[in-house]
């Protein structure tokens, strides 16, 4: 069962926020006083076509008090404009700046989150988040910023022009905000849930995906796509379910708030007319009034409209900064641990070793237990020890812990219970090798980025893959990956193996690294992942009894536990079960 990674609260949210705007911090008062010069200027056209109202109703039919309003309003129709537009661009760069900072820390956290974390959150979660997740708030940043930026300054400036004309108006005004308070409020308290399980729901339904198109040619093979596309459907409904759910939530939003401008309209239009007929009012006042209530109704109803796209935007940065803020990994060095209930633990004592004894380069793992559910062990009490320079081949049936003992050997899972001491330097490499859509040089030196290209041709050479250049027609600058020239599954795991020589590590771990070339690759492969040990820490997850016979010892798991260990010689020797392994694979081959 996935455990998704955590979410951040409304507080986290706003620290990381506030970390992603160190060099912007000092726009922001520029950017106030922009916007509200934008929210002042809209105010001068219904005040002085009030004033035009008034004087014509007073029989004053002067041209020049005409064209002197009308250059009034357009100056300052265009000054909003300009302004506006500013304000807007000015925010979204600012915002948009921030968000950029949170993506880059969240990549940079999740690339260095235990791989084990991962595996359990599901690569969907994180694709979702580094996805659709950046994607809503990116999208949510142009209409959210502003509006909430603009609004309330248009508010608060047209709240105070009528309060000019009279403070009458602008109490009618303040008599319907508990209408809009109360709309809002009704929204909030189901939108965040609903908006948190549409995430969640999109995160399952590209975690299905995922699988299945990783392993399109197992699901083949099998004839297991029905199955596969059942639960692809149920995801997929159950994003539709909680979509709409969401849609009738902002239905509902939406008639709440046209109902309140209804009222507002009608409650201003009672005031004014009180006071014109009291004679404490004008019908320019009332129509300068009634003027800026209209032009309230775009920038609240923009104010209010985005919540929901606010809304959608914090679950999404809730999902982002949850993995900014994720626990940091324990040190992968040294670790210990209890297992849960159903794991006991065994041999954990360490044992007695010199410390003169102990290369750096030394593998020490002590009473190894793990499980991947609790109660059903898949490693018990296993000790391994693999001194400097030491090849050690893992042998043993399918499901015996080969590949959980090679994944805690190379830190990708910590044990539940026992010890592992490594070298800080480790390469893992299995048979599910990616090859990265760039040209074969980017491949080869993102292992060692200062490599040259002598040394990337040298480790080529050296694992037996310099053929693979010279087939392509530019070299080390073909494009190779989704979009360029396909290597063969050989030949991927053969840029995995010269990785491995660039990165110079002093621990190879090797799960079944040959397991992906056909039967007449098999032989080049394995050559070329021996040469790629040459002399280093090695544990070798063996596909082939010929790797065992190759490697300085054999271990030989069964059921989780250490059957056999000794060298292949030996075990032959002794007649056990190694032995009839070894004489079973040998007539076969």
């Amino acid at each position: 069962m996935s455990v998704p990674l955590p979410l951040a609260s409304a507080r986290e949210v706003l620290h990381e926020l506030r970390k992603s705007l160190p060099r912007g911090w000092w726009r922001l008062p520029s950017l106030i006083a922009v916007v509200l010069s934008a929210a002042a200027s809209g105010v001068v056209g219904p005040l002085a076509l009030g004033v035009v109202v008034d004087a014509i109703g007073a029989g004053d039919d002067a041209p020049p008090l005409a064209w002197t309003l009308a250059a009034v309003m357009a100056g300052a129709v265009v000054t909003g404009a300009v302004l506006t537009a500013v304000g807007m661009v000015s925010a979204s760069q600012l915002f948009e700046s921030a968000l950029a900072d949170l993506r880059e820390r969240m990549v940079d956290t999740a690339l260095h989150l235990p791989p084990a974390r991962v595996e359990h959150a599901g690569t969907g979660d994180l694709i979702a988040r580094a996805g659709d997740d950046v994607a809503q708030v990116s999208d949510a940043i142009p209409r959210v910023v502003p509006a909430l930026v603009g609004a309330a300054f248009t508010i608060a400036v047209t709240l105070v022009g009528m309060a000019v004309i009279d403070p009458w108006y602008a109490v009618a005004l303040i008599a319907i905000t508990p209408l809009h308070v109360f709309a809002v409020r009704r929204y909030l308290r189901h939108a965040p849930g609903v908006y948190a399980a549409e995430r969640a729901a999109m995160a399952e339904r590209a975690q299905h995906l995922l699988d299945t198109l990783r392993g399109l040619e197992t699901v083949r093979a099998y004839r297991t796509a029905p199955s596969h596309l059942d639960r692809i459907s149920t995801a997929s409904w159950a994003v539709v379910r909680w979509s709409m759910r969401a849609r009738g939530i902002q239905n509902l939003f939406f008639a709440r708030l046209n109902a309140a401008e209804f009222l507002g309209m009608a409650g201003l239009l009672v005031v004014g007319f009180v006071l014109v007929a009291n004679g404490h009012g004008s019908v320019g006042g009332t129509t300068a009034a009634m003027l800026l209530f209209l032009r309230l109704f775009g920038p609240i109803n923009e104010l209010l409209f985005v919540v929901d796209d606010l809304q959608s935007a914090l679950a999404s940065l809730s999902r982002i900064v949850g993995v900014i803020r994720t626990a940091a990994p324990r040190d992968p060095v040294s670790e210990s641990s209890r297992g849960p209930a159903g794991v006991e633990p065994h041999g954990t004592e360490p044992r007695d070793v010199d410390p003169r004894d102990v290369d750096p380069r030394d593998v020490d793992l002590r009473g190894i237990t793990h499980a991947y559910d609790a109660g059903h062990p898949v490693l018990h009490d296993v000790s391994l020890r693999i001194a400097a320079g030491e090849s050690v081949a893992v042998v043993g049936a399918s499901g015996a812990g080969k590949s959980t003992l090679a994944a805690i050997a190379a830190g990708v899972h910590d044990p539940l219970v026992g010890e592992v001491d490594r070298p800080r330097s480790v390469a893992l490499v299995t048979q599910d090798v990616h090859v990265f859509d760039a040209d074969l040089r980017d491949n080869l030196t993102l292992a060692a980025p200062g490599a040259t290209d002598d040394e990337v041709h040298a480790a080529l050479r050296h694992v037996g893959a310099e053929d693979i250049v010279a087939r392509l027609a530019r070299g080390l600058d073909e494009p190779v990956g989704a979009s360029g020239t396909p290597l063969s599954p050989s030949e991927a795991q053969h840029l995995a193996l010269a990785r491995v020589l660039l990165a110079d590590p002093a621990f190879i771990v090797l799960d079944e690294a040959t397991a992906e070339a056909g039967s007449t690759e098999a032989g080049r492969l394995e050559d070329a992942a021996s040469a790629a040990i040459g002399g280093r820490t090695a544990l070798v997850v063996a596909h082939r009894l010929s790797q065992a016979a190759s490697a300085d010892r054999v271990v030989l798991l069964d059921a989780g536990r250490v059957h056999e260990e000794g060298t292949h010689d030996d075990l032959r020797t002794a007649g056990g079960a190694y032995a009839r392994l070894w004489d079973a694979w040998s007539r076969s081959t």
